[in-house]
This record gives C-alpha cells, structure tokens and sequence, in this order.
C-alpha cells in the first residue's frame, strides 16, 4: 500500500482557531464521511459523535465505503461485506450515525454481483443504500487520492456497465469518484444505466495539482465542460464538497492558523455555484467528507462555509442542500430532519 495522499488531521492545529456556529436551528444530513482505524490515524463513532457534537444540528449521517474492516478470508467477492459488519459494530445501537451505508461490491462482476449485493443488505440490517467502487484514475502519478489507485478505465468496461444496472435493479444508488478529466465516462455510464441513480461525489473532481493549475481559467473551464453534459442526465446527482482533498490543490494545511469560514466560502464560490445552476439545489447536497478533509478544516468551520454560501439561497433550497435531497437519493426517513429534536442522544 502506498502512503496516504490525505493531509494529516491535527487537532492542535485545529483548536487554534474557532468560531461561533452559524444558523444552528438548520438540520444537516452529513451525507458522505468515513470511519476508520489506520496506522495513520483513528476516526472512529467517538471521533465522529465529537465533530458532529460542534454545535451544527447534524440529525443523521451516511457512511461511504474506505475498505475498512474487510473480512481477512472467505471468498474474495464477499470480503468487503465485512466493512458493514465492521461499522455497524462500532456503531453499536446508534441508528442514525450513519444512518446509511455505501458499501463495496466489486462491479467487473458484472451480472454476477448479485449474490454480493443480497450479502450487503443481510449484513446491513436495512441500511445499505448504495454502492461506491474505486475508480479515480489519472495518468499523472501526482493527481492520487487513494492509497490504492484503480486501475486505468473500469468504468468504461461492459462488465463494470452490466454491474451498475444490478445496482440500480436492487433498488441501490450507485456512487462516483471520479477527476474532472473522467466526467466523459460517468456520463456514459448514467446513460447507460438510465434506471441507476448516479451520485458524483466531491464536485466532479475538479482538479488543481500535477498538470492543472487550479488558478487557470481553462482548468476552470475544461471541469464546467465536462460536468454540464453530466448534470444534463435526469438520474445524476452531486455531493458538494471534498475541498479538503489534496489533489483539489488548495494548501490550507501549509498555513499557521486554521481557515476562517468566509476565506473558505469565497475560495469555494465558483465552484459550489456552478454545481448549483448545472444541478439545482434539488439535486445536490453538501458533505463533509471527514476525516479527510479534516486535515484542511475543522467540522465547525466547514459546515459555517456551506451556511454562507448557501445564505442568498430560499429556506426551501437551503433545506434541499443540507439534508433533503441526500434523504431523497438514499431513502433515508424524513421525519428525522422534519421534526425539531436535536442530533445527539443524551
């Protein structure tokens, strides 16, 4: 395995700065985080339940597959059944955090990912919502952000094409991560899976390290190109979110203090405002994408940003963004966000 490509969370770092939370009285669905116990770092339920305890009325969250706890023998088709067997067991009687899972299945089975998705769900109890391969691929070795890169064009295959339709046939929504520079080939794979809900996590990937200049207006332009003809398709979907991501190529974590919410608002404006008029607030939701991003950007700070940028937006369209639209995409109970009870069990 190769190092880590994620900035390292430091939480003294952290504490250097902190603000006051902003709109607290909103309810906030955390649709996209991960949990796990590496060499380089804890991030497990406590570690969550203390980000998610900063003041924000997080009601519910949804964790996003990082091959945690993969079973150690057993077919190796069903070994990633063991990452919801392991986060369930960490979440002990907590119903709500997460709320829903995205699990592996490895989708080159094609058709024969059946028996993979029903393992899924039995070990899921009903929380299973939704799938996520690996498949962000660069050519450049210095665009990663996974410790294990896929190979190159898995999502071009007939066979990952036959996969994403089970998905969609079980009734799952498929999510991507995939660089600015793969939209071309999510597009094709939404079309050709029209009954498959395709979720686009972190923007589209819009890239800023290696051979993009995240200050260049073609770098800018090339990721709006190819995420209009995505956004264009009735049965995609897009998580806001992922900033924090090295190969994104903003370097908060180079600077002595913590950002401040507004620096981290207007840096992000272009871009969170261009997935809003491609996709509407409909069909789009925020995402902290911790710990990833923690490296960046506390859990507080994080969510006062997407407040201010969703501040000139209607209650209704701030409500979309902030939990309605993930509660929608991953058949998650609304009443959770509908009624005035706070996140936290006492």
């Amino acid at each position: 395995m190769m190092a880590s490509p994620h900035h390292k969370v430091r939480e003294d770092w952290l504490a250097l700065a902190q603000e006051d939370v902003l709109v607290p009285g909103q309810p906030v669905f955390d649709c996209h985080h991960h949990l796990w116990d590496r060499p380089e770092g804890r991030y497990r339920s406590e570690e969550l339940m203390a980000d998610m305890g900063a003041g924000h009325d997080v009601r519910a969250s949804l964790y996003v597959q990082c091959r945690t706890g993969y079973r150690a023998d057993g077919p190796e088709a069903l070994r990633p059944v063991g990452e919801v067997e392991t986060v369930l067991g960490w979440t002990g009687e907590q119903d709500r955090f997460p709320a829903g899972i995205v699990a592996f299945a490895d989708l080159q089975l094609g058709e024969n990912v059946a028996p993979v998705l029903e393992a899924l769900a039995d070990a899921g109890q009903g929380r299973v919502k939704g799938i996520r391969n690996t498949t962000a691929w660069h050519a450049d070795p210095a665009v990663r952000s996974n410790p294990n890169p896929p190979p190159r064009g898995l999502l071009q295959t007939e066979a990952f094409r036959a996969g994403a339709r089970k998905v969609g046939a079980y009734g799952l929504c498929l999510d991507v991560w995939a660089y600015q520079t793969q939209l071309g080939e999510v597009r094709a794979l939404a079309e050709a899976a029209p009954g498959l809900t395709v979720i686009v996590d972190h923007c589209g990937g819009p890239l800023g390290v290696g051979p993009h200049d995240r200050f260049a207006a073609e770098t800018f332009r090339a990721w709006r190109n190819a995420l209009t003809p995505v956004a264009a398709l009735p049965n995609t979907r897009i998580k806001i979110g992922g900033f924090g991501l090295g190969v994104f190529g903003w370097r908060y974590a180079d600077a002595a203090m913590p950002p401040h919410s507004g620096t981290l608002a207007a840096d992000w404006r272009p871009w969170v405002e261009t997935c809003l008029e491609l996709f509407g607030p409909d069909r789009a939701m925020f995402e902290s994408n911790f710990p990833v991003d923690k490296g960046q950007v506390g859990y507080r700070t994080l969510w006062n940003a997407f407040k201010c940028l969703a501040a000139p937006l209607t209650q209704d369209e701030r409500d979309a963004l902030f939990w309605r639209s993930a509660a929608q995409t991953y058949g998650i109970d609304q009443q959770i966000f509908a009624h005035d009870h706070r996140r936290l069990p006492s």
